[in-house]
């Protein structure tokens, strides 16, 4: 299998806050990856923005750190490490203070090419950069920005946000990023779904349990204790990432893959979630341990009622989701890290074996980390003599095995959206109507604790999670998977 990798237009792409943990750990050598591998054309150029007080060389070396410790060895090529540091260029801005750097910064821009736009900056910066930008013109109406999360911590922020962001540019031109989307496993659940004629006919509540979609981490807040505190596993996770993947899950064909076509059947199936009853969440924090703090000493608040763990059982109002749950859970110090969605089928009608103790139920599982890939379990007869006795095996297929050599040459999340920013390609972007509509549904939520004054539950760190979440699914005659790697 020979991998395809199509050079992208010509672009100038300004990094806001390139000096900053996210730019250093995944967008600089994701892009260096993108070089590495053809995508990214000679004549490209990075421009870094930042407030520290850095010249081109010293950001050129600061990204060359980056990618000595980021980038895995085998793809640390010396000649092409220096030919890519070729490309950068840096500006020293402070959007906050003054018009300084701005100047420069336009006398880098160039005509006649993609014009991209990153924020890798606090949202509260968002509106004046795009102010400062139009304002020196340094941004015209094809180009590009792109913007990280929190979009918003609820729906009038949201609202203000989109506000701000729509007075200096069109819908069309805003990039809101979920790294999720671009995980190769999350954009091969489309095609799983809507390329092959096995699973689509099958994909509803006449032949689906339930879903589970899991996100589980083994780190703490370490060292972003006071910011999560404000946020929580609910605004954090549950808001942008779980439900980008529900809508993938739930959403029906749209007419054709296109970027809008996409986003449309997304929002129809947020503005299908019903109101979620406070008997369906679960909240918890990671207890101490005698070596580690809980979470309460990580986020330095005593009192917090903010929540590390959240599992709730979500329904999806139409047609093809009548009565099928979706159990969606996310938390930190959990048993192992692991993310992954597990579509159960129920049980065939009648079942013609004596066996009927050796039946399991078959589950799609799609991995997005770690090992990507899918693994769908199907019954057959348990070898030897001795009748017609069932087991349950997998029908496995990870990319690292499938794809082989390929398998390295996949992007990961930060690389193949950026491209896509260049490309002008919006599918995998959240629109401002899906971010209000998804906030619209999670603030009844997060109110309705909050009127309540619920305390989450502790739960023991590597464990998998509250014991109440277990019971969420035991009333129900069902269990969660089992998290592992």
């Amino acid at each position: 299998m020979v991998s395809r990798v199509i050079p992208v237009e010509v672009f100038d792409l300004v990094i806001f806050g390139a000096t900053g943990d996210l730019a250093r750990r995944k967008i600089l050598p994701g892009l260096y990856r993108r070089f590495l591998a053809g995508q990214m054309t000679a004549e490209s150029r990075i421009i870094g923005a930042a407030r520290t007080d850095l010249d081109t060389a010293g950001f050129r070396k600061l990204v060359q750190d980056a990618i000595e410790e980021f980038v895995s060895a085998d793809r640390r090529d010396p000649a092409m490490i220096a030919a890519f540091l070729e490309h950068l260029d840096y500006v020293s801005i402070d959007a906050s203070k003054g018009e300084a750097g701005w100047t420069s910064l336009n006398g880098l821009m160039r005509a006649g090419v993609v014009r991209a736009f990153y924020f890798s900056v606090a949202p509260s910066l968002f509106g004046e950069l795009a102010e400062k930008l139009h304002a020196h013109g340094i941004a015209d109406g094809q180009s590009r920005i792109v913007v990280e999360k929190p979009f918003g911590r609820d729906l009038a922020t949201a609202r203000a946000l989109n506000a701000t962001l729509a007075s200096h540019f069109e819908e069309s031109q805003i990039y809101r990023i979920d790294h999720y989307l671009g995980k190769e496993t999350v954009q091969n659940l489309m095609a799983v779904r809507f390329a092959n004629i096995l699973f689509e006919p099958l994909w509803n509540s006449q032949f689906i349990d339930h879903v589970q979609i899991t996100v589980a981490e083994t780190v703490g807040v370490e060292g972003r204790g006071s910011y999560y505190d404000k946020s929580g596993a609910m605004r954090d996770m549950v808001q942008n990432h779980l439900m980008q993947l529900l809508c993938l899950i739930a959403m029906e064909p749209p007419y054709h893959f296109d970027p809008n076509a996409v986003r449309d059947e997304k929002l129809k199936v947020i503005r299908a979630l019903q109101p979620v009853p406070h008997d369906d969440i679960v909240r918890g924090q990671y207890n101490p341990t005698k070596t580690a703090p809980g979470y309460l000493e990580d986020s330095e608040n005593p009192d917090s009622r903010t929540e590390s763990y959240i599992a709730l059982k979500v329904h999806v109002a139409n047609w093809r989701w009548k009565n099928t749950p979706f159990y969606l859970r996310t938390g930190k110090k959990l048993r192992a890290r692991a993310s992954e969605i597990a579509i159960t089928f129920k049980e065939p009608p009648h079942s013609i074996f004596d066996d009927a103790e050796g039946w399991r139920e078959n589950v799609l599982v799609i991995r997005l980390q770690p090992n990507e890939g899918m693994n769908l379990t199907v019954m057959i007869k348990e070898p030897g003599p001795g009748g017609m006795r069932l087991m349950q095996v997998p029908l496995d297929m990870s990319f690292a095995e499938a794809l082989g050599e390929e398998a390295a040459d996949i992007p990961d999340a930060y690389e193949r959206l950026i491209m896509d920013v260049i490309r002008g390609n919006q599918t995998l972007f959240m629109r401002g109507d899906e971010l209000e509509a998804a906030w619209a549904w999670t603030d009844p939520i997060i109110q309705g604790w909050e009127a309540r004054g619920d305390k989450p539950k502790g739960y023991d760190p590597g464990s998998s999670g509250p014991e109440d979440a277990l019971m969420l699914m035991h009333r129900d005659g069902r269990r969660w998977r089992e998290i592992k790697e």
